[in-house]
């Protein structure tokens, strides 16, 4: 207990307690933790005695662009300071992504050779700096809509897509899309002369530009080359063809205008599986005529064939090693009588889904509506207001010569008439023993 004491005085400074964070959440501090791609998990850097620590860093700026630079001034650097480092001319900030040996194995991914000029770091940023760097960052979207108006007056078959200032403001990174060679040396002399910054022009393709700008794909998820992807590989339609998707231009275009990166994710796993399915060229001969491929199930390893070339016809589902066995059978000279199997061609019954909890109900937390009681003795049915009628209904007396030593007769359940019936048997009685009043003269 001693020792979490003294971590927590220790994380105490002018009164202020500082939330703890590791390297990899970065919970602690304000700063957005690195995800997908741009993100590296430091796994050397809980080892003890400096064996894992190098004077190298990463450093992240807008969207995906990285420099590796060198600690000369060996600064305490932690994942998501802002550092300002050397640029041509003046200086840049970004933050600090990964820290360690593990930095050198990410200069070799990035194809840096060896030999290459390493810039410095220069300091950890100070207000001042990241007053000037929030101030350059404001200005980019009006820019990049100023140089578009400027490139389109120019007739320069261009599309700026994205704007970078550098962190003191004194350079402009402009990236830009061009199906052919264009000459912008005058766009270049314009843009400097209307933003008094020195200009760099980067061209990019369409996928790149979906990188930079990001969004969301029609699986509902972002865009895996603004998330986790590092480099773009040629898709062609020909995966579409191995994974029977239909070849709609509007289906298997991506946001960039491109067929989706998707395309290639499984095409490997669905070539494997055609190459141990027979041929879709392949017709087989059976005693009832000849049948042709119509459509395979490569999951199931299925094929269906069809009496007809062109349009579905008996329509015969078998397996693939019966139709393997087909195959080698007509090789022989033989020729089955049917094409399912001669013993039944028995299909497993597919069990349907069974919901025995009830949580895949829609109306599982709607209120039960509760069953109205139906009021039983209405008197056959009549409303109240006309059970009795005044002056037309004798009136009730008890019997008389029993000495209230009546019995009870017992009552008949499930009857309509149930609760009447007594009351008719006790009328009779009272006709028998009691005759009816005479009717009272009316003061009328």
């Amino acid at each position: 207990m001693s020792n979490d004491n003294e971590d927590i005085k220790s994380q105490e400074t002018d009164g202020d307690q500082v939330a703890p964070s590791c390297g990899c959440c970065r919970r602690g501090d304000a700063v957005e933790a690195p995800r997908g791609k741009l993100h590296c998990y430091n796994w050397l850097g809980d080892i003890p005695g400096g064996y894992a620590d190098s004077n190298i860093v990463e450093v992240q700026f807008k969207n995906t662009r990285k420099g590796y630079y060198k600690n000369s001034t060996n600064l305490k650097l932690e994942i998501g300071d802002l550092v300002a480092v050397e640029a041509s001319p003046g200086h840049d900030i970004g933050t600090v992504t990964l820290t360690g040996q593990l930095v050198a194995v990410q200069m070799k991914k990035a194809n840096m050779k060896p030999d290459a000029e390493i810039r410095r770091i220069f300091r950890k940023a100070k207000p001042a700096d990241i007053e000037k760097y929030e101030e350059a960052k404001a200005k980019e979207n009006d820019t990049m809509i100023r140089s578009r108006k400027i490139a389109e007056n120019l007739k320069l078959n261009m599309k700026i897509g994205d704007v970078e200032y550098q962190g003191d403001g004194n350079k402009a990174i402009f990236y830009y899309i061009a199906d052919e060679r264009v000459d912008f040396r005058q766009l270049i002399k314009v843009l400097a002369d209307t933003f008094k910054v020195r200009i760099e022009m980067k061209q990019i393709g369409a996928r790149q530009e979906a990188g930079r700008i990001g969004g969301i794909g029609p699986c509902g998820r972002p865009l895996c080359c603004s998330s986790w992807m590092t480099n773009f590989v040629s898709v062609a339609t020909s995966a579409a063809r191995f994974q029977d998707i239909s070849l709609n231009p509007q289906k298997l275009a991506g946001q960039c205008a491109k067929l989706k990166c998707c395309l290639n994710f499984e095409v490997d796993t669905y070539v494997e599986s055609v190459k141990r399915m027979p041929s879709r060229d392949i017709t087989l001969e059976t005693a009832d005529g000849t049948f042709y491929h119509f459509k395979s199930d490569i999951f199931k390893r299925e094929i269906t064939y069809s009496t007809d070339k062109s349009v579905a016809a008996n329509l015969v589902t078998i397996s693939a090693d019966r139709a393997f066995e087909v195959i080698s059978m007509n090789k022989r000279g033989e020729k089955p009588e049917k094409l399912g199997l001669e013993n039944g061609d028995k299909k497993a019954e597919r069990k349907e889904f069974v919901d025995l909890v009830g949580q895949d109900s829609l109306t599982r937390f709607d209120k039960a509506k509760k069953k109205k009681k139906k009021s039983s003795g209405n008197n056959g049915g009549q409303p109240k207001g006309q059970r009795q009628q005044s002056g037309d209904a004798p009136q009730r007396q008890k019997p008389q010569g029993d000495g209230g030593n009546r019995q009870r007769q017992p009552r008949q359940q499930g009857g309509e008439n149930r609760p009447n019936r007594p009351r008719r048997d006790r009328n009779r009685n009272e006709g028998e023993n009691s005759s009816p009043k005479p009717p009272q003269p009316s003061n009328e």
